[in-house]
C-alpha cells in the first residue's frame, strides 16, 4: 500500500502559514523533496508519526529539540542548519521588497558603487574546446577608473594580456531586498611598471584572501560599464 507521498512542497507550507520566507517547515519540505522521500518515509526514520511530522512542517514552532535533531540527522543536514538556516547561504534568500523598480546606473554611479575595494568575479571564456566560460571570484582594487586584482601566475584567474574579460561586482540588502549589479567589460593588461606595482601593493586591502604568493597584478581596460539598482517604487 502507498504511504503518505504528501509533496506539496514548501511553497504550499509556506502558504499554510500565510508567508514565503525561510523557515523550519520550508527546509524540512524542500530537504526531503531533494533526497526523493515522502513525509512518511522521513516520520518513520526519525520515529514520530506522520501526523506529528506534517505539524512540524505546517506549524514548525513549540516542538521537542530531540524530534528535530532526529529530523536533521535523517535529512542529513546539521540541526543548526534546520532550525536557523545556512549562515554561508547565498545572498538573496530574503525575496525581494514588495514594489521594485530595476533602474540603470550612470557611470559615474557605479564606480561610486564599486568604490575603492571589495570582492567581484572575473569572468573569460577558456581554451577549451567549446568555450565554456569561466567565472571566478576576486578580491580587487579600483585604480583611475579601471579594476586590478593579483592572482597566482599558473591559477585559473591568470588572464593573459590581451583577452576580452568581464568583471561584476554586486550588493544585496537581505532586510530590503534592494541592491545593485555593476559589470564592467573590457580587455586584461599585465601591469609592469614597478613604481605603479609598489604603489598597488601597498594599497589597503591588497592582499589577496587566497593567500599564498600572487605576484601577477592584472587590469582590467574597461570598454564597457554598467549596472542596474534595485529601488522601491516611489509613492506618490
Amino acid at each position: 500500500m502507498q504511504g503518505d507521498r504528501d509533496r506539496t512542497g514548501p511553497a504550499a507550507a509556506a502558504s499554510s502559514r500565510g508567508d514565503g520566507g525561510d523557515s523550519i517547515a520550508t527546509r524540512i519540505a524542500l530537504r526531503r523533496e531533494q533526497l526523493g522521500m515522502s513525509r512518511e518515509e522521513v516520520a518513520v526514520r526519525a520515529g514520530m508519526s506522520t501526523a506529528y511530522l506534517r505539524q512540524v512542517e505546517e506549524l514548525a514552532t513549540g516542538f521537542d529539540p530531540g524530534a528535530l535533531r532526529r529530523l536533521a540527522a535523517v535529512l542529513d543536514m546539521p540541526y543548526e542548519e534546520l532550525t536557523t538556516g545556512r549562515r554561508d547561504a547565498p545572498h538573496g534568500r530574503g525575496g525581494p521588497t514588495a514594489h521594485p523598480v530595476l533602474m540603470r546606473l550612470s557611470e559615474q554611479e557605479c564606480w561610486q558603487r564599486l568604490g575603492t575595494h571589495g570582492i567581484g568575479r572575473i569572468a573569460r571564456t577558456t581554451d577549451t574546446a567549446g568555450g565554456a566560460p569561466l567565472v571566478m571570484p576576486v578580491n580587487f582594487l579600483v585604480d583611475a577608473r579601471s579594476v586590478v586584482y593579483r592572482t597566482d601566475p599558473a591559477g585559473a584567474a591568470a588572464v593573459r594580456a590581451g583577452t576580452q574579460v568581464a568583471f561584476e561586482a554586486d550588493h544585496v540588502d537581505e532586510a530590503t531586498g534592494l541592491g545593485w549589479s555593476v559589470l564592467v567589460t573590457g580587455t586584461a593588461e599585465h601591469p609592469a611598471d614597478p613604481d605603479a606595482l609598489e604603489a598597488l601593493s601597498r594599497r589597503h586591502r591588497s592582499t589577496p584572501w587566497a593567500g599564498g604568493r600572487r605576484d601577477l597584478w592584472i587590469r582590467v581596460l574597461p570598454h564597457k560599464v554598467s549596472g542596474r539598482v534595485i529601488r522601491p517604487l516611489e509613492e506618490r
